[in-house]
């Protein structure tokens, strides 16, 4: 996908987000920790207008892309439940197992 973008999958039944952002991605467990509700307003739209931060729908928190820290809304300090992810040969792998 375009750089940056944002995606949403569904690995073993746990949803999450992956966002490109140069050659990095970055992966997270999909749900505010604010309100625990999925935070992109349409399909796999999870970034902001910018296209700089996260943002959940439900309330605009913005969450920093590299390390999921709230920066701004009703959740300051709070942290998006970060997945470990890597780019192999095109394609992007997940460890839910050492979720943190």
């Amino acid at each position: 996908f375009q750089d940056p973008e944002s995606k949403g999958f569904s690995v073993d039944d746990q949803a999450i987000v992956v966002v490109r952002k140069g050659q990095d991605c970055f992966a997270y467990i999909n749900s505010c920790p604010h309100r625990g509700v999925p935070l992109e307003w349409i399909e796999d739209q999870f970034l902001d207008y910018e296209k700089t931060f996260i943002q959940c729908a439900v309330h605009g928190a913005l969450f920093s892309i590299e390390t999921g820290e709230c920066i701004a809304g009703p959740c300051p300090g709070e942290e998006l439940t970060a997945i470990p992810c890597i780019v192999d040969e095109g394609m992007v792998k997940v460890d839910l197992k050492r979720a943190t």
